[in-house]
């Protein structure tokens, strides 16, 4: 599945931001990761509930994402569980 065009430019922009920081000003550049993980994980867990809810297949979530169907199945059932 191909991320708009908007939200991939965005990412981008945020890790170049991001590699030019570690050299300068690493601890910075280590709690904005921190911080894109916890969001990451937040929105993640979100989303993947909408899709049990929505009754989607682990086959279909591996094959949008390119990974395999056993990664899906714990990505659906770890939000199942939250």
């Amino acid at each position: 599945m191909p991320l708009p065009e908007r939200l991939a430019a965005l990412l981008a922009e945020v890790a170049g931001q991001l590699t030019a920081m570690a050299a300068e000003a690493p601890l910075a550049a280590l709690r904005a990761a921190g911080v894109l993980e916890r969001i990451a994980a937040r929105v993640s867990r979100e989303t993947a509930g909408v899709l049990c809810d929505d009754g989607m297949p682990a086959e279909a979530v591996a094959t949008a994402l390119g990974t395999t169907r056993s990664k899906a199945l714990v990505l659906l059932l770890t939000a199942q569980g939250s």
